[in-house]
């Protein structure tokens, strides 16, 4: 079913129309993956786990970049909080994350420069006004946020601003499905592909994983009509037996890409190994400052002499994140773990699976 206009996304009736089309096309048991915390929350609020059929299993994958940041990397922005004449320059969902004694919030409050932004060219601007400061910036997350922080840094480069530092720990999500592919104890049907990294990456970054791996995928919107329209493609494709990369997010998202954004990402980032929590590292994973930016690269700018701690004791977010376990399964989700007092970053961050399902799905 082709949606003509953008309007038509928010239309009841096409909505209507799509699950009747799932339910009736659906006859084998699937498990499909969406790999974007939006789509995760989106999925939650609109009640889709309700209205399709109970034999398709939604899971919920690596798709949120605070959940996915490993817990050596967390106790690494507390330790640059703790440092003199630093201020830590965040997004809002990283401050309540547990570090392995402290948060970045808990710092906060016992005095530490560290500051909630809504965009890189905040922290920018920050360090314009703190000449005597200096000011790092966390940088996490997917394709999608990564090239504004390569703006930033492209910017201070002009400017000559020589107080300004970036802590990468951005992620790449293809090299994350390969991964999870390779992995024998996933079990995935299909590829709810991610929206908002894939107006950054295009259609065609995802096509070597499809070519070797031949999983059904559909990249999809975040309305409920768009997420619907990616399940019934998805649905269709299982039950056809016949495979596609589908894009069913046409009015945003393009074969190749955001060229811009991504000439920039290459001018300044590297690819590199990266850490995930609970899948561990994957090679050509993550981003790091190329040495031509080295003078902005936080790694290098301060001696961070952090042990690689392990995640913490009974936490399931790493089954959770390769789509293993629910947050139910979970021994300390609502006993232990709720939003007042978060255990691991799945329960945090306002795309985390825990939030997600403790917020709306109940016990």
């Amino acid at each position: 079913m082709a949606i003509k206009y953008a309007e038509e996304y928010r239309d009841p009736a096409i909505a209507r129309q799509l699950i009747r089309q799932i339910r009736e096309r659906s006859k084998t048991p699937i498990r499909l993956m969406e790999v974007c915390g939006t789509h995760t929350m989106s999925i939650f609020r609109n009640g889709i786990r309700q209205v399709i059929p109970e034999h398709i299993a939604l899971l919920s994958g690596p798709g949120c970049p605070v959940c996915v940041t490993s817990q050596w990397e967390i106790d690494a922005f507390v330790a640059l909080s703790q440092i003199e004449n630093v201020i830590v320059a965040t997004f809002g969902d990283l401050l309540r994350v547990p570090g392995t004694d402290f948060s970045l919030q808990e710092q906060r409050a016992a005095g530490k420069d560290v500051r909630m932004v809504y965009s890189t060219f905040d922290a920018l601007e920050l360090a314009k006004k703190n000449p005597d400061r200096n000011v790092v910036f966390l940088g996490v997350g997917f394709e999608t946020t990564a090239p504004t922080v390569a703006a930033s840094i492209f910017s201070a480069q002009q400017a000559g601003i020589g107080n300004y530092f970036v802590y990468s720990a951005h992620k790449l999500v293809p090299p994350a499905l390969f991964a999870l592919l390779e992995s024998e104890e996933v079990n995935i049907d299909g590829f709810i592909l991610p929206g908002h990294v894939s107006t950054i990456i295009g259609v065609d970054a995802y096509r070597p994983v499809f070519e070797k791996y031949r999983v059904p995928s559909a990249v999809a919107g975040f309305e409920p009509v768009d997420i619907l329209r990616g399940i019934d493609a998805l649905v269709e494709q299982v039950e056809s037996g016949e495979p596609r990369l589908e894009n069913v997010y046409a009015r945003a998202v393009n074969d190749e890409g955001n060229k811009k954004a991504m000439a920039l990402l290459a001018q300044v980032f590297a690819i590199c190994d990266a850490d995930w929590r609970g899948i561990g590292t994957i090679p050509a994973s993550g981003l790091s400052i190329r040495d031509e930016f080295a003078t902005f690269d936080a790694r290098k700018a301060f001696d961070l002499k952090v042990e690689r701690t392990e995640e913490p004791k009974g936490c399931a977010c790493g089954d959770i994140l390769k789509g293993l376990v629910a947050p139910p399964g979970c021994p300390l989700y609502r006993k232990v773990c709720t939003p007042a007092s978060p255990v691991g970053p799945c329960m945090v961050s306002s795309e985390g699976t825990c939030a997600a399902y403790y917020r709306y799905h109940g016990e």
